[in-house]
């Protein structure tokens, strides 16, 4: 996914310039520190006490000039316009964060409304087209037949959240002004893979090469575990 939004970034704004990032449910910050690293001015927004704790203790490790240009924020994706003025930002991210929301289209408009015309905005979702593939590929064949009659399924956590259609969201991105640009698939092979598994660096590079082709090939792409979104500013 991190090559899918580079190359999304370096498609949309000039080489060596410093964007405003903000990363809503930023998580432990993965991207947001890798972002951060690469010279960008990043806001993260986490709601959870944990992982705030966590990205501080990251954060703590790196060097003066990326803790100089990193700002963490203690609050929730759908309350953006109480932190910050419309406009803000040049990249939005918000991923692995929608599923937990069970009326994500005010968010998304919140999160629209913080990009500068022709910002981009960078969605991670759960694939509500493809919630069979996993209970079917693991001998599920009850949970695989449920799967194609709802929304909902169990994550890794055991916790019960919601997955989104490709159709709907590109309805609801054009809707506030931040229409679809660009769609990848994200785990298409390797959903049901642990992440404990730890593969030989051969294979690994195999495993990423393989992922990044399918994540951008139809008709592969389509039943992709989940989807990555980068919808554009107008």
């Amino acid at each position: 996914m991190a090559r899918q939004l580079d190359e999304q970034i370096a498609g949309r704004f000039p080489v060596g310039r410093r964007l405003r990032v903000l990363d809503v449910g930023m998580g432990q910050g993965t991207q947001a520190l890798r972002l951060a690293r690469a010279g960008h001015s990043v806001t993260g927004l986490e709601s959870d006490a944990g992982m705030l704790s966590t990205a501080r203790a990251s954060l703590a490790t790196e060097p003066e000039g990326i803790r100089e240009r990193f700002r963490l924020i203690e609050g929730d994706g759908r309350d953006t316009g109480v932190h910050f003025l419309p406009g803000s930002f040049d990249v939005v991210l918000c991923h692995g964060v929608l599923m937990y929301v069970q009326e994500p289209d005010p968010m998304l408009a919140g999160l629209a409304r913080m990009l500068a015309p022709g910002g981009l905005l960078s969605l991670l979702v759960r694939n509500a087209d493809a919630l069979a593939m996993r209970p079917g590929l693991v001998g599920d064949f009850g949970g695989a037949l449920a799967a194609f009659d709802t929304d909902a399924y169990t994550n890794r956590l055991g916790l019960t959240v919601r997955a989104d259609r490709l159709d709907a969201l590109r309805d609801t991105l054009a809707g506030i002004a931040a229409p679809l640009h660009a769609w990848y698939g994200v785990r298409v092979f390797t959903d049901n893979v642990g992440n404990d598994v730890e593969l030989p660096a051969e294979e690994l590079e195999r495993a990423v090469a393989l992922e990044d082709r399918a994540g951008r090939t139809d008709p592969y792409r389509g039943v992709a575990a989940l989807l990555h979104l980068c919808g554009v500013r107008d």
